[in-house]
């Protein structure tokens, strides 16, 4: 009888997958435009996410919550050609939505991402702080 030998789970590749690629593009957007306290939360360890990341930031006012997001977009779709599939909130601009499907951005308006604390739900997920780029 032969047993069978255990093997490791496979690791990812160092090269960056499509979401992270995606990412740092929306990154890139938000910097653009000085989006303030920059992170991103990998969530591709929970069986119950509905992404592989979280982007978010935030700004003090309106028009520069709906100018990151508008960079956002352009950025995006300069390096992959996708458009959000779904999009929230530009009508207020306290807090707009941009779903990539495996991205998902976040734009808040300082006092409304303190309240809400998006990356205290996900406080078991890796959150990278990214380092400011201006």
């Amino acid at each position: 009888m032969k047993t069978k030998k255990a093997t490791r789970p496979r690791k990812r590749a160092s090269k960056p997958d499509g979401s992270e690629t995606l990412a740092g593009s929306v990154i890139e957007g938000m910097q653009e435009k000085k989006g303030q306290e920059i992170v991103s939360i990998d969530i591709r360890n929970f069986k119950s996410a509905i992404a592989d990341f979280f982007v978010i930031c935030h700004a003090d006012s309106r028009p520069h919550v709906e100018a990151i997001a508008d960079s956002v977009e352009e950025i995006v779709y300069k390096h992959s050609g996708e458009l959000p599939t779904h999009k929230e909130g530009k009508e207020n601009a306290e807090w707009i939505l941009l779903d990539y499907v495996n991205v998902v951005v976040h734009i808040f308006r300082k006092e409304k991402r303190e309240f809400f604390g998006i990356e205290r739900l996900w406080a078991d997920a890796r959150i990278r702080t990214v380092a400011l780029n201006y």
